[in-house]
């Protein structure tokens, strides 16, 4: 028996298109799911973008207010693709109407919102799930076994790093996402929580940290209308990036494990280099994601010299089974979120969570905090989750 879920999606830039895509591809994927998402409602204040979402995708209906969503009873589930700033608003008056919510991260501008929508969630019942998308990469979810199998040994120390150009032009506009009030930590919330949290999923929870930041593309051009993904703009006026381009920071783990997390969003020449190095006392781990399908692994008893294999994942691996049939066949990053969307429904059908959740936004947002504070004075700042 498949239940028909309503579904809607607010805020449609690049990722609301994502989520919607990643609904409509599910059934095909994950045909033993007893959830069939329908879509049902778009919200998107630019003036005609829900209408013209809405004929793309087939949204039976189209607004410019969120909190008409917040009432339709048709919708049982929501996700949450708007700017930072309004996060916390949007989720915790979906959860209180009893809607089920798929939020992208950072989930709000700090930790206070992150928890705001968490305790909402967990009052009402309803199931609360959030982007970390990369640890749904089958490759990811390998080297997770891998490492808590013992198979490289004891982990000594790990590197993350997040570096992308979206940033990089000086031309870039000044969008929410350059302002404290609206976009909050920067590179921190942007791509640096991604790194904590996969930090955490691979080697448990961070006790303490040291960051630095810093900010290289001081003023930016205001744009003159309405924004999607990463605009240029010229000649409007000059304002200030008031958060950060990058950050760099020492990590210690609960095992004694130590680690480096980088992250920039100005870094010239490098597209989407994500990816981790993680050490052993027997061996390595390697996954970068522009090569998402493959892990490097040393392993054995040679140690010195010890050769390092490219494992290609295939079905049997997380989730690959259900785009491709055999190792080595690429799966790419929409495919991400389309686990991510099943995990969502799955966790409704049986109403216990899969996949990240409200608690893993939260503790990356702790790390987040503490990066800020330590970076203000440049201590060692404990993390308490």
């Amino acid at each position: 028996m498949v239940d028909v879920l309503g579904v809607a999606v607010v805020g449609f830039g690049w990722m609301g298109r994502v989520h919607t895509q990643a609904y409509a591809r599910v059934p095909h994927h994950f045909p033993q799911l007893t959830l069939r998402p329908e879509l049902v409602a778009v919200a998107e204040e630019v003036p005609g973008r829900a209408e013209e979402a809405a004929g793309h995708y087939g949204f039976a209906s189209a607004t410019r207010d969120w909190r008409e969503v917040a009432a339709d009873p048709r919708v049982r589930a929501v996700s949450i693709t708007a700017p930072n700033f309004l996060h916390r608003e949007i989720g915790v008056a979906m959860a209180e109407a009893g809607k089920h919510i798929w939020i992208e991260k950072p989930v709000g501008l700090g930790v206070g919102d992150a928890c705001a929508v968490a305790d909402a969630v967990a009052a009402a019942g309803v199931q609360g799930a959030v982007g970390f998308n990369y640890r749904n990469a089958p490759a990811v979810e390998v080297a997770r076994e891998l490492i808590a199998s013992g198979e490289i040994g004891t982990v000594t120390h790990a590197r993350v790093r997040l570096f992308s150009d979206y940033a990089a032009h000086p031309d870039g506009a000044l969008t929410w996402r350059y302002e404290r009030e609206r976009g909050g930590s920067g590179v921190l919330g942007d791509l640096a929580s991604h790194g904590a949290d996969l930090a955490r999923f691979l080697l448990g929870d961070i006790t303490s940290l040291i960051a630095d930041t810093a900010i290289f593309v001081p003023e930016r051009a205001r744009p003159t209308g309405a924004t999607a993904g990463h605009t240029l703009a010229t000649g409007g006026d000059l304002g200030p990036v008031e958060n950060e381009d990058y950050v760099n920071c020492l990590l210690r783990f609960a095992s004694g494990a130590r680690g480096v997390l980088e992250a920039c969003r100005v870094s010239v020449g490098e597209q989407n280099n994500y990816g981790f190095e993680v050490h052993g006392t027997r061996g390595a781990v390697f996954w970068d994601f522009r090569r998402m399908n493959e892990l490097g692994v040393s392993r054995g008893t040679t140690y010195q010299d010890q050769p390092v294999s490219t494992v290609y994942v295939g079905p049997g691996a997380g989730e690959y089974g259900a785009f491709q049939p055999g190792a080595a066949n690429s799966m790419g990053y929409d495919d991400l979120k389309v686990v991510e969307a099943y995990r969502f429904l799955r966790s409704i059908a049986e109403d216990t969570p899969h996949g990240a959740t409200l608690a893993d936004a939260v503790h990356s947002a702790t790390v987040l905090e503490a990066m800020s504070r330590s970076a203000e004075d440049g201590s060692w700042v404990e993390v308490h989750p």
